[in-house]
């Protein structure tokens, strides 16, 4: 087994998984990750502000605010493919401080002359009421507040004039043609973990360490689990499965797309889950509720949940998305208009950070789900390769094929 230390350990947290576990026995890694970080008192993410240099992550929006505009724009490109609807939902799914939903937005401002005949809204769902105030002071200015509208709990308007809403569930996002964006949010998402062993298949669960009371550690269930895999060791998340063809239902029922950026693979990795605190790898069982837990995405698993009603591009890794939908040609831009020396330098360190090979731009890839009808003929849509075998051939679509500017 794998035992925790107790330093920095969080007491209110231990002692509810130690007591839960004393009553019915070792839970699931899954169970563990769910109580950690979604616990509605003493959880993760409901209890602070985790995001940013004085927290335990930094995420892509935070870094530089060109990744949000690109994002944006590849909304106005599905938009445009999908024959410019009338109605356009905005949804995305754990959506940080709100800097993702901002620089879309500012995106949108910036090429009103295209959008401006949509009727458009911004829908959040978040599970922390902390991140949903800092959501709506970044969107709203702070103007707004709590809703008694069903499910709807926080109700707002950005300086634009635009409708911001939350949700607490994908499910109570009115149906509509939505382009949904999920930016590390189904890394998340609790996993199962598997390990094959001499004895078959067994799944892995938390257990208190009988030589410290104070401790977790990792065990094996005493009965087989089914399973059918060449790797040694599975996660599986049911939850993103649910959540992905939730989103495959309304993008075919109602049309529009979705985008998934996250740490993730191909089917091709093993074990993946591990905490981070102050920017650091911290172990996943040590002082439960002060780290973020996070476990890479499995897109061949989430290609499988999509079914057949929807078609996938992608994974393709966040270098080359960026690079397809156009980030040099932004940077260029930026760089000949700016003549301050530490901002020319923070802009180069950003955009290095995004799409170096070593850092960020070959860990976190880029899949989409896309209205099956988008390709009834060759259309323009921002940048990822079709991932469908029996095509004859690639068509263009933003962000995973070149973008290119006229």
């Amino acid at each position: 087994y794998l035992s925790s230390d107790s330093q920095d350990a969080a007491p209110s947290m231990l002692k509810h998984l130690t007591s839960k576990i004393t009553a019915v026995g070792p839970i699931t890694v899954a169970e563990y990750m769910k109580e950690v970080l979604t616990n509605p008192v003493t959880g993760y993410y409901v209890r602070g502000d985790m995001l940013g240099p004085d927290g335990d992550f930094i995420t892509s929006p935070e870094i530089s605010q060109i990744f949000g505009e690109l994002m944006g724009v590849w909304i106005i490109s599905e938009w445009m493919g999908a024959g410019r609807p009338q109605q356009l939902q905005l949804v995305e799914l754990g959506p940080g401080k709100g800097s993702l939903a901002a620089d879309v937005l500012r995106a949108f401002s910036q090429l009103k002359s295209v959008v401006g005949g949509a009727s458009v809204s911004l829908h959040l769902v978040e599970v922390s009421p902390a991140l949903s105030v800092i959501q709506a002071q970044n969107l709203t200015g702070g103007q707004g507040g709590p809703s008694s509208d069903g499910p709807v709990y926080l109700r707002g308007e950005t300086a634009a004039g635009l409708p911001v809403s939350w949700y607490r569930r994908l499910e109570d996002v009115p149906a509509g043609f939505s382009i949904f964006i999920a930016h590390e949010f189904f890394d998340a998402l609790p996993v199962h973990k598997f390990q094959r062993t001499d004895r078959g298949w067994r799944e892995v669960m938390v257990d208190i360490d009988p030589h410290g009371p104070q401790q977790l550690r990792f065990v094996l269930a005493p009965s087989p689990t089914l399973a059918a895999e060449p790797r040694d060791h599975l996660e599986v998340c049911p939850e993103a499965g649910v959540i992905v063809q939730q989103l495959a239902r309304r993008i075919s029922e109602n049309g529009g797309a979705a985008l998934i950026a996250d740490y993730g693979h191909d089917g091709t990795k093993t074990d993946t889950l591990r905490g981070f605190k102050n920017h650091q790898l911290h172990h996943v069982l040590s002082s439960p509720g002060s780290a973020d837990l996070t476990a890479d995405v499995d897109f061949s698993y989430i290609r499988r949940m999509a079914g057949e009603g929807v078609t996938c591009l992608g994974p393709v890794a966040q270098k080359t998305f960026l690079k397809n939908m156009g980030i040099d040609v932004r940077m260029q831009v930026l760089l000949r208009n700016c003549s301050d020396l530490s901002t020319r330098k923070q802009l180069i360190s950003s955009y290095d950070m995004l799409t170096s090979s070593s850092k960020m731009g070959e860990r976190f890839q880029f899949f989409s789900l896309l209205h099956p009808s988008r390709f009834s003929k060759p259309v323009v849509s921002a940048g990822l390769n079709l991932d469908r075998t029996k095509s004859p051939a690639p068509l263009p679509v933003a962000g995973f094929t070149e973008l290119r500017f006229s």
